[in-house]
């Protein structure tokens, strides 16, 4: 038996971990005997189940030796994880893998790592994910598919955004039905472990492999609790650690993170029609076959959540229009609505938008308005629909159930509300005013603010369009508000235009501010285009002009200064100012004030991608003072999404980048 004291490698852990079915291959069973017992299985290697001390460096079993000063050591106390010399004269290849089915495994193995590099190298030329699904399944061996998670993302990562979106939706299609969740969770622990190892040939492994991790926690197929556990079993100098916490603090504690983080490698090819097509023969075909978890499947598939109110809406459509299939199509909207794959927002959405086109609908279904109320009543008394939520059902047009006293009420104030802010700008009074005027926070009415704010602001100079962008960062209205609002802006361009020729240009202006403002996601502006046919339409129109504006360099700063910015009368916007501003919020911080205000000042400053200048003062204040009051203020913000990673690295290298002109005043400003 050789005993030299070297590791065992990887891949000879990974096969005594598959043959033993043990997590550890140091901790395989073999006897109910007293757990500190060294005893050997066979001719296998002996196997010592008693702690070891563990290197610092890489968190490994020290190595064996002699046991040191005072002790017997040597031939007796070697340690369990040497490994074996084939040139010995007494090697004997099963010991080589500590178990009687090694002999086996080892080939098996070797077979499937040849064959999972060909199927990912294949996937990856014909993007073919049922091809790659059958090929896994033809290799019948479960028990080592962690290694084609492994593998999958590691070349991945190696690749071009396309091939690392193409490996995250390879693994969702592939999750439960072939790869179970064990195998799956088991792969990403391999990753992080070999993260020091990554980095050597992908310089950006610790942010690609977090965002892996990430998108694997946002498509359910790893567990939030992922994260923490490993953290715990790694060193704290491991790389994967620095993973992990990416992954956390950078990318799903960020505002918005599932849409950020699924879009982030999505090269969109899907037009709404291809979409609204999609969905109807999915439909279609569940009707015919009603193959429930197909269809759950599809529509996953579709990836495009902020659309699933056309699911609904579709749906209940066909239910109106196919008697016969209105309890098939309510059972799958009520299991996709039970298990979370459609929202009760984009439920709600759904019934609303059929409840606005119930007009037009009883010209092909004279019994419409009944057959929506009997599907509402259903819907309702099986739990998955609140119709308290819903608008109310009536055959008179939209516009019409707008214009009740209320509503009318409404716009009039939020007119004058408006023109006062546009003479004081004082945000916190138009705070105060429309909590008086919308106590219940409706949607409805928030949508008609955005609607008249924009309007009048379009109408007048740079100045108001400036104070309106502030405004409308400053109110934090959903998402859903602020969109509805945009889609009667649109609706009513064609009116506007004869006052307002630009109207086109003013519009997709808005529309790009309000995404560098971070009060639309990017994808809310496809929910926006949904709402209209045609890039010929006004809507098309607005919709291409604010992506040819997103997409442009330097868009940020650019769509930022695009009315002038500091052009105001108004102090507080031109960068200088806002510099000022940051330096007295951090001093009064820094002096003992409250971590809630300064939170919101640095909110309130409308200007997200300048946020490095945050950090960057904030450290240079900590290196100055010798007062580390500041970090719990960076980290709050860090830790809450409002200073992203990008801007948080931006602040550190312009520190770094400024060092020699620091170290002038503060003489160890690097250490």
């Amino acid at each position: 038996m050789n005993v030299t004291g070297g590791f065992i490698s990887d891949e000879r852990r990974e096969i005594v971990q598959s043959a033993s079915g043990s997590e550890d291959p140091m901790q395989i069973p073999i006897s109910s005997k007293s757990p500190r017992s060294t005893q050997v299985h066979g001719k296998g290697s002996p196997v010592n189940h008693d702690r070891q001390s563990r290197s610092p460096i890489d968190g490994r079993p020290k190595k064996g030796g002699c046991g040191g000063k005072g002790t017997w050591g040597g031939l007796l106390d070697t340690d369990s994880s040497y490994a074996l010399d084939p040139n010995d004269p007494n090697y004997d290849s099963s010991e080589e893998y500590g178990h009687p089915n090694a002999r086996k495994s080892a080939p098996d193995f070797d077979a499937f790592k040849k064959k999972a590099t060909i199927i990912v190298e294949e996937y990856f030329a014909t993007d073919d994910v049922d091809s790659a699904t059958n090929e896994l399944k033809e290799l019948a061996m479960p028990s080592y598919n962690y290694y084609f998670v492994k593998k999958l993302v590691s070349m991945a990562m190696d690749r071009h955004d396309h091939e690392k979106e193409m490996a995250a939706v390879l693994l969702s299609a592939l999750y439960a039905d072939v790869i179970d969740a064990p195998q799956v969770y088991r792969g990403f622990s391999k990753l992080v472990e070999s993260a020091d190892d990554l980095i050597v040939d992908i310089p950006d492994t610790v942010d690609i492999l977090a965002l892996f991790i990430a998108r694997a926690v946002v498509d359910d197929i790893l567990p939030p609790a992922f994260l923490k556990k490993q953290i715990a079993l790694l060193p704290n100098d491991s790389k994967g650690v620095e993973v992990l916490e990416r992954a956390e603090k950078g990318y799903l504690a960020a505002p918005m993170h599932a849409e950020i983080i699924e879009r982030r490698w999505r090269v969109s090819k899907k037009t709404v029609e291809d979409v609204k097509a999609r969905i109807n023969n999915l439909l279609i075909e569940y009707v015919t076959s009603g193959d429930k978890k197909e269809a759950y499947r599809c529509i996953k598939d579709l990836k495009v959540p902020f659309f699933h109110h056309e699911i609904v809406k579709r749906a209940l459509v066909m239910a109106m229009e196919r008697r016969q299939a209105e309890d098939r199509l309510l059972d799958l909207l009520k299991e996709v609505a039970e298990e979370g794959l459609i929202n009760s927002s984009q439920i709600t959405k759904g019934f609303d938008r059929m409840i606005d086109t119930i007009e037009d609908l009883s010209l092909d279904i004279p019994n419409a308005q009944r057959i929506l109320k009997s599907l509402i009543s259903k819907a309702t008394s099986d739990g998955w629909l609140c119709a308290s939520s819903l608008k109310s059902l009536s055959l008179e047009p939209r516009k019409k159930l707008l214009e009740d006293n209320f509503t009318r009420t409404f716009k009039l104030k939020s007119q004058s509300i408006v023109q006062e802010y546009f003479l004081t700008g004082d945000i916190s009074e138009v705070f105060s005013c429309l909590e008086a005027e919308n106590r219940t926070s409706s949607g409805e009415l928030n949508a008609i603010f955005v609607k008249r704010l924009i309007t009048l602001a379009m109408d007048r100079k740079n100045r108001e369009k400036e104070m309106a962008s502030v405004l409308l960062s400053s109110l934090y209205f959903p998402a859903d508000d602020v969109v509805n609002g945009f889609v009667m802006l649109i609706e009513s361009a064609d009116d506007t235009a004869l006052d307002n020729p630009v109207v086109v240009e003013d519009l997709a202006m808005f529309l790009a501010r309000a995404v560098v403002d971070e009060v639309l996601a990017p994808q809310h502006l496809e929910e926006v285009g949904s709402q209209f046919l045609g890039t010929d339409s006004i809507g098309g129109k607005v919709l291409q002009m604010a992506k040819s504006l997103l997409k442009a360099r330097l868009s940020g700063e650019r769509i930022l200064r695009c009315w002038g910015g500091g052009g105001s009368s108004r102090p507080g916007w031109a960068v200088e100012d806002v510099k000022h501003k940051i330096g007295k919020l951090l001093e009064e911080y820094e002096s003992g004030g409250d971590i809630r205000e300064a939170y919101r000042c640095i909110k309130e400053l409308g200007m997200p991608f300048f946020h490095h200048e945050v950090v960057k003062k904030a450290m240079v204040m900590v290196m100055e003072k010798k007062n580390d009051r500041l970090w719990g203020l960076l980290a709050h913000c860090f830790g809450s999404g409002l200073i992203t990673m990008n801007q948080m690295t931006k602040g550190f290298s312009r520190v770094e980048e400024s060092l020699d002109d620091l170290a002038l005043d503060v003489p160890d400003a690097r250490k």
